[in-house]
């Protein structure tokens, strides 16, 4: 693993992980970020209180912090974020996009505004914020990493999320094209994605459905949010990859069962 100060040319680079206030995958990533030496902004929207509580606490320690909230399919909402980091920091070395919605609804009673709001929270949010954030990143020497969230089952997608898989299934488009564009206009702007599969499973599937996820995998096991963490921070570090959609899934996307 690269340190922050060999890739952006600081001991305590800033990172705004999107959808990171929760205690979810986003909030994970969030801390393997502040472990490796980072100064974080946390994001949250209904838990917009949470992110104000967490960067209180981490701002007692020797690495600082900042919580910023809103709605991220808002442009308003985003210049506003933006803005604030950049008032508090003055840079941006890496975004991931993690927030996102997901819920399971049979297709008979998928509404078009369950289309068009998963849209615009998955894949329209994603798209304002790596805009946003390469804006920033355009007009710094270093560069600047960002790194979006996708899903490994947009290849082999599963009843009851016909609302939520086109959302994420534009992820892997979203990122080879920002990989370009950017790099275009600054060659150390590099932009990559982690797809994930079973982690975290819902504690409210039933048991049989967690077997069958777990049985689904070649590794056998359920992952945890610290296999994502680490996934995107070596991709945040790593200064030769780019374009990248990288699978963190036990094997479930070659997985023949």
């Amino acid at each position: 693993m690269f340190t922050p100060l060999e890739v952006f040319g600081d001991p305590h680079p800033v990172a705004l992980i999107t959808g990171s206030a929760a205690p979810r995958v986003g909030r994970a990533i969030a801390v393997a970020f502040r472990e490796h030496g980072y100064r974080v902004v946390l994001h949250g929207n209904r838990a917009a209180d949470e992110a104000t509580k967490l960067a209180a606490k981490w701002n007692a320690g020797p690495v600082s912090a900042l919580a910023v909230t809103g709605d991220l399919t808002n442009a308003a909402t985003i210049d506003d974020i933006f803005r604030q980091v950049r008032q508090a920091f003055g840079r941006l070395d890496v975004l991931v996009n993690s927030a996102a919605i997901w819920q399971a609804k049979r297709l008979e009673d998928v509404t078009a505004d369950d289309v068009r709001r998963y849209f615009e929270i998955n894949t329209l949010a994603t798209f304002l914020c790596a805009q946003a954030a390469g804006g920033m990143m355009v007009g710094q020497e270093r560069g600047g990493a960002i790194i979006n969230l996708g899903d490994w089952a947009v290849a082999r997608p599963y009843l009851d999320y016909a609302a939520y898989f086109p959302s994420k299934g534009a992820i892997p488009t979203l990122t080879r094209d920002f990989a370009v564009e950017l790099a275009a206009r600054n060659p150390r702007i590099r932009v990559n994605a982690v797809l994930p599969g079973p982690v975290m499973l819902p504690l409210d599937l039933p048991a049989a459905e967690r077997e069958e996820a777990i049985r689904g995998t070649l590794v056998r096991r359920e992952g945890r949010p610290e296999h994502v963490a680490a996934a995107v921070l070596f991709l945040a570090e790593h200064d030769y990859i780019t374009g990248v959609c990288l699978p963190v899934d036990g094997g479930r996307t070659i997985c023949p069962t």
